[in-house]
């Protein structure tokens, strides 16, 4: 409960239909969950529809104005959902999967008018954390379940991998999936797919891997039994992106070619858990590949590993080395690109386009292409990592491929 205590210049006072207090309830009765019959456990989320009030200024009074209590205004359910038609959400996968159905808006695209990858990313955060609160297991944190609450537990991500053969265009539905497993013994992966509602075609997939932190001394933690009890259930052998031995992300130094120094966190950038949003970090990645780059390719893959939290007062530094596909600057894929090339001050193999005059980009512009990120807290005495990182990409394409 909350309340506004000091002496106001305007006091508001609220008249409330006493009606508007019944919430509009509906429940599902005798639905199968798993092959099992279920009248109690199993509820449609419900929504005080008819909550008006009206709102009257009057002179200044010295009176405690109250609010909605937190929970009332969230709704939080507190018993497993088949349907929450407020976020066209629907469980999958025999009851323990979720699919969210979404409609591309205009600030989720750029200036192709197809969707970011920020924007993606964002959309693979909500729809994690609405699989929760469809479970019933969402307490007040950020998509921490009731026995973390208890046991001062956040939810971390420590790796994540996404890789996009389309993008969404503007004003497209989407139907994004996502479900999560056991990582080792400690850990979870949660996997997602993006796909066209109308064709069915994949836009995108992605997987990630998640440990958990004590919120207060900010250190990783096994995953307690009482929490396990709560997530293991959900738990299904199914994989978006098949696992494979991950190759090494090297860690790079002040000598990269691009370099973003300087860079500091807003507080619009922090989330509930009050550290800089993962989805951030993919921002100031990318902020230091050259504009002319960026124009004419569009990101196909990336890893990203996280090595450490920032907070709002870090001063941040984004590091990019570019380094060609496997074979464009080494022999054996292409001897178009292998005749000319010539050896650069650091031993590496550089095309005949930079000797020519076109530049560094010149070079970049000849086939596929990958980059090598690193941000850093820049320290008195030494930095600290935030987040290595490695994208792929490809020449742009018609982001939507449907036959008209």
């Amino acid at each position: 409960m909350g309340t506004i205590s000091h002496h106001l210049s305007l006091s508001i006072l609220c008249s409330v239909d006493k009606n508007a207090r019944k919430p509009n309830k509906q429940k599902l009765h005798c639905v199968k969950i798993n092959g099992t019959k279920s009248s109690n456990n199993v509820q449609l989320l419900s929504q005080d529809n008819n909550n008006h009030h009206g709102i009257a200024i009057s002179p200044c009074v010295n009176e405690n104005v109250s609010v909605f209590e937190q929970q009332n205004r969230q709704n939080i359910p507190t018993k497993k959902q088949l349907i929450d038609p407020y976020r066209q959400g629907i469980v999958i996968e025999e009851g323990v999967g979720y699919r969210q159905t979404v409609v591309v808006r205009s600030y989720e695209v750029g200036p192709d008018k197809t969707t970011t990858i920020e924007s993606i990313l964002n959309l693979l955060q909500e729809t994690a954390l609405n699989h929760v609160w469809m479970s019933g297991l969402l307490s007040d944190g950020f998509g921490a379940t009731h026995g973390m609450m208890k046991n001062n537990l956040i939810w971390v991500v420590s790796r994540m991998q996404v890789q996009v053969d389309h993008y969404p265009i503007w004003g497209e539905v989407i139907e994004i999936d996502t479900w999560v497993g056991a990582s080792g013994k400690n850990g979870m992966r949660r996997d997602w797919q993006l796909r066209s509602q109308a064709t069915g075609l994949v836009f995108a997939r992605a997987t990630s891997t998640w440990v958990m932190m004590n919120e207060k001394t900010r250190r990783l933690s096994k995953i307690p039994d009482e929490v396990r009890a709560e997530i293991a259930p959900w738990f299904i052998e199914k994989q978006a992106i098949k696992d494979e031995i991950p190759e090494k992300i090297h860690k790079l130094d002040s000598n990269a070619t691009f370099v973003h120094s300087d860079l500091k966190p807003k507080r619009s950038d922090l989330d509930m858990n009050h550290h800089v949003n993962n989805v951030k970090y993919v921002g100031w990645m990318l902020e230091t590949i050259p504009d002319e780059f960026m124009e004419k390719h569009q990101l196909s893959d990336m890893i990203l590993e996280y090595r450490r939290e920032c907070g709002s007062s870090d001063v941040v530094q984004s590091l990019c080395e570019p380094q060609q596909y496997e074979g464009l600057l080494k022999t054996g894929i292409d001897q178009q690109y292998n005749k000319h090339n010539h050896i650069g001050l650091n031993g590496n193999s550089f095309s005949s386009e930079i000797v020519e005059g076109k530049g560094l980009l010149g070079c970049l512009n000849i086939g596929p292409f990958s980059f090598t990120h690193l941000l850093q807290i820049k320290g008195e005495i030494k930095n600290e990592e935030i987040v290595r990182g490695k994208t792929l990409w490809k020449k742009k394409i018609n982001s939507a491929p449907f036959h008209s």
